[in-house]
């Protein structure tokens, strides 16, 4: 019959370690062993279960909570190999591993985006998209049409045309598409921010406008949606109204965009242009009914759109004011929520060179490129494409002008007073919406320059 087997307390009755205990155990218990030899066997033949030296290996004797029929409980040796179990014995052919391919990837910071997306949602991306490279995307054709000589005879009187044509600035709007305009893939483009038209009082029909737009942001997407086509409903909130947004006269020379832009009811920001739009078309042929929307801060303003905040050029910007008295077109506030969210871009603060020179080009060429960064086609962080936030466009209350004749001086006076009340106006919106449409501003509104 085997050794009754003395209890784990018994280690501290007998003053002994665990390796004396096991020792003494497997060699027939504490009563019988030597104190001198209670710590350790030199004889690995002396041992009946055939334990190995210590020199070889340590060992420790485990005795499990099970029992067989007899009532004995379960005893185990564990083997230690350098005192470490867990620890493998490091031989001289033992294999460096170098690093693992792909180990930081689940670790990227690009969140990219999930294959299984809606299909309305990758519509809306493709619209933005389209609009967004649209004048890239007309240039490339344009010059792949002109590496092919077969269309050269249609391509040289083209291109004639369209450095001479007055279309963009005689105000006639001859090549307006309302087909174009009110395709339903505009609201696709419209519902990717989302974007919502708001207003704040309805415009009678028998006067003529000046919307101003604000923010410019970086590419002004609420002012092509909400006046560049029928995607928010313009003719419905102001019907019998006839808007046209201004752009660059520049744009209008580039082949096959300029096209686009017209039949999408653009038109020159010059001063020609805007007079002519005021003044010929309508019920009376007086320009009344007729409206055209400015982004008054221009591209100087594009250089302060950053997210969270709202600076306005808009101290001196006064010649739409005098626009507006020559023209007697009454002049309506608009203030464009979420614009300036659309896109991130190098903080002036922290780059001041490249600021500067942003201003020398600016000045030099009458437009500059901010350097912005949003989203991409199949990513949440890097790209040109804009973020999907949320756009409220609210058209404020209109400022009544009084025509002065054309013949004589404006009064510096009156378009003070009329600049004020605009401004005024402007901040009113602010402050009546920036609860409900800002709730992540990190500033306030901002009149500068």
């Amino acid at each position: 019959m085997a050794p009754s087997i003395p209890q784990p307390t018994e280690l501290g009755q007998n003053h002994l370690h665990q390796e004396s205990f096991a020792a003494a155990v497997v060699n027939g218990g504490l009563e019988n062993t030597p104190v001198s030899d209670r710590s350790q066997k030199k004889d690995a033949s002396a041992h009946p279960n055939g334990l190995p030296n210590k020199g070889d290996s340590e060992s420790t004797l485990t005795v499990e909570n099970l029992q067989d029929r007899d009532g004995e409980r379960l005893t185990s040796i564990k083997l230690e190999i350098d005192g470490d179990p867990q620890k493998p014995v490091r031989t001289q052919t033992e294999l460096i591993s170098g690093r693992r391919a792909g180990a930081n990837w689940e670790k990227s910071r690009i969140r990219w985006a999930p294959l299984n997306v809606p299909l309305k949602r990758r519509l809306q991306t493709l619209v933005v998209l389209g609009h967004t490279l649209s004048m890239a995307l007309f240039l490339t054709i344009f010059f792949l049409l002109c590496s092919i000589p077969l269309f050269w005879p249609l391509l040289l009187p083209y291109t004639v045309y369209v450095l001479l044509s007055p279309a963009p600035h005689s105000g006639q709007l001859s090549h307006r598409s309302p087909f174009l305009r009110s395709l339903s893939l505009w609201s696709l483009f419209a519902s990717y921010f989302p974007a919502r038209l708001h207003r704040s009082a309805p415009l009678a029909p028998t006067r003529k406008y000046i919307f101003g737009y604000h923010p410019h942001g970086i590419i002004s997407h609420g002012a092509f949606a909400a006046f560049a086509t029928e995607a928010m409903g313009f003719s419905q909130l102001f019907p019998g109204i006839t808007n046209t947004l201004l752009t660059l006269d520049s744009n209008f020379r580039i082949p096959l965009y300029r096209d686009y832009a017209l039949a999408m009811g653009l038109a020159s920001v010059s001063r020609e242009s805007c007079e002519n739009i005021l003044s010929r078309g309508g019920p009376n042929g007086e320009g009344m009914g007729r409206a055209i929307t400015i982004v008054v801060g221009g591209a100087r303003e594009s250089l302060d759109a950053l997210p969270g905040s709202l600076r306005l050029v808009l101290k001196r910007r006064k010649g739409f004011v005098k626009l507006a008295i020559r023209t007697g077109a009454d002049l309506v506030p608009v203030l464009a929520f979420g614009e300036n969210e659309l896109y991130n871009q190098l903080l002036p603060e922290r780059h001041p060179a490249i600021h500067k020179f942003q201003l020398v080009v600016k000045k030099a060429m009458g437009f500059t490129i901010p350097l912005f960064h949003a989203r991409g086609v199949f990513n949440y962080d890097v790209g040109l494409m804009p973020y999907r936030k949320r756009l409220n466009v609210v058209v404020g209350r209109p400022i009544k002008v009084v025509q002065q004749s054309q013949a004589k001086a404006v009064d510096e006076g009156y378009v003070d007073e009329i600049h004020r009340l605009y401004v005024a106006e402007l901040e009113r919106i602010w402050e009546e919406w920036k609860d409900t449409f800002a709730k992540d501003r990190t500033g306030e509104l901002e009149i500068v320059e």
